[in-house]
């Protein structure tokens, strides 16, 4: 660049509000989030092994049920109580990654990883694997349903199993747009289906029309977002969730939300995500979406006003998590709870009615919504405020 032009620049600056004596920009909350403080943790120590292993992959809620997915077999907990089955109780595969229930059925289906599917009905495990099934591939990552449909996604591509028909359909790079038949996750509501491919964004299936859409990074760069909010944020993708019509994806590389004609990407040098690398996300709505990354949990209460609840350790020696309430990436207060799990690394979340669900590396923990309520409640003080 000449020196003229860097001049001209710099004379500049002044007109957009930059200088060297600027101080950073005084943001108050548009209204007072909710935040989880009061926790209940579960391991297989402080719950004398019923919680049968301390890897925990998923949980999912049904009800009073909250259905959780080990390394070490399937664990339900119900009203305080705790069951286990085990491959002795006949429970096909160990390593569980991923739970679907039928709301017709009430079955519970099971990803098993490196052992295909299970169905769990009325007492008893079906076992779905590429030697007696349309499945793809037995690495089986996670599993969602629609309708009567049972959708499965592998390293391989992806498997639908009509629970009727008794039908199977695979999709592979051959009749689906995947760069990446490495299919991490799959999600349905209202009439699609989503998959992430690692390494190939998101596919969207219309089960109307029977076609397939592809969502991937614009601007094909893999170490930077080149321009921002042009579309997908990165091809390689983790999780998809459909919710009231919003298109929530996480990535290694940040989260994105997508109503339809906009999208909108997050990364955590510039929101309240503790961490780009996300490995799991679930939306409550259309504005509140709850990431898992590997340094905590990140909330998006409120898309309009970019308020955020984040959750971690401040330190790695400290004894429990914080609550820090932020505006884009600046923290506006933080509260104390009582959350103590060890470990940052955050795999799978889910809600229970007001409560919040989450599943770590190193146990699982359940945040008690009293008194919850959604997206920002009027301020009624400046304290409250944070100023």
């Amino acid at each position: 660049m000449q020196p003229l032009v860097i001049l001209f620049l710099i004379t500049l600056l002044p007109l957009f509000g930059w200088s060297e004596d600027d101080q950073p920009i005084q943001v108050n909350l548009a209204g007072e989030p909710y935040v989880y403080t009061e926790w209940e943790t579960f391991t297989t120590e402080l719950t004398n092994g019923a919680l049968i292993n301390d890897h925990i992959f998923f949980v999912k809620t049904d009800g009073d049920r909250v259905w959780i997915g080990t390394e070490e077999g399937l664990v339900l907990y119900e009203k305080g109580k705790w069951k286990s089955w085990t491959m002795e109780d006949g429970l096909p595969w160990k390593v569980i990654v991923g739970i679907a229930i039928s709301p017709k059925t009430g079955d519970v289906w099971l990803a098993l990883f490196g052992g295909g599917l299970a169905r769990f009905s009325a007492g008893r495990f079906d076992h779905f694997h590429q030697l007696n099934s349309g499945l793809v591939n037995d690495v089986v990552y996670a599993v969602t349903i629609e309708g009567d449909n049972v959708w499965a996604a592998t390293t391989a591509g992806t498997s639908c199993f009509n629970t009727v028909t008794g039908e199977w359909a695979i999709y592979t790079e051959k009749n689906a747009p995947m760069e990446e038949i490495w299919c991490y996750n799959v999600d349905a509501a209202d009439g699609k289906v989503y998959v992430a491919a690692w390494g190939g964004g998101i596919l969207e299936w219309d089960v109307e029309t029977k076609i397939w859409k592809d969502y991937r990074d614009p601007d094909k760069e893999m170490e930077i977002d080149l321009y921002r909010d042009d579309g997908l944020i990165h091809i390689i993708t983790t999780s998809a969730s459909y919710v009231d019509k919003i298109l929530w994806a996480s990535t290694y590389f940040g989260m994105s939300r997508y109503d339809g004609r906009h999208w909108r990407g997050y990364m955590d040098h510039d929101s309240g995500l503790p961490s780009s690398f996300i490995n799991f996300l679930r939306g409550r709505s259309g504005t509140s979406c709850y990431a898992c990354t590997d340094k905590g949990l990140g909330v998006l209460i409120d898309f309009e006003s970019d308020t955020w609840v984040r959750y971690n350790r401040d330190t790695e020696d400290a004894k429990t998590w914080t609550a820090h309430v932020m505006v884009g990436n600046q923290i506006i207060k933080s509260l104390p709870t009582n959350l103590n799990l060890p470990n940052h690394f955050l795999i799978c979340v889910d809600f229970q009615g007001d409560d919040v669900w989450f599943g770590t590396g190193h146990g699982l923990a359940r945040g008690m919504g009293n008194g919850y309520w959604n997206g920002l409640k009027e301020i009624k003080s400046a304290h409250n405020a944070g100023e």
